[in-house]
């Protein structure tokens, strides 16, 4: 799978974990030069309380357009250390 954004691959993993629907890669498969943190937070009643990043590529900006779970419970604790994206990232 790749998450590509802007006519980057901004992921790309053989490994991703599917929740509700949503692809989560491996931090490790993201090319974290395109990824900046965010001070938005939501909370999901089983997953926890999830991150977010911007993804900035050639000057564009998609705000809040990747989330993780630094900390998620217990039964969502295979998603730990994993990136899902949406807002126009096409995952594939």
């Amino acid at each position: 799978m790749q998450a590509i954004w802007n006519g980057e691959v901004i992921a790309d993993s053989t490994d991703t974990i599917v929740v509700e629907g949503n692809h989560y890669f491996p931090v490790e498969s993201v090319n974290m030069k395109f990824m900046k943190p965010t001070d938005t937070h939501t909370v999901c009643p089983w997953k926890g309380e999830a991150n977010y990043y911007s993804i900035d590529v050639g000057g564009e900006k998609n705000i809040d357009a990747a989330w993780y779970y630094p900390e998620p419970k217990e039964q969502a604790s295979n998603i730990k250390g994993h990136i899902a994206f949406w807002k126009g990232v096409e995952v594939r």
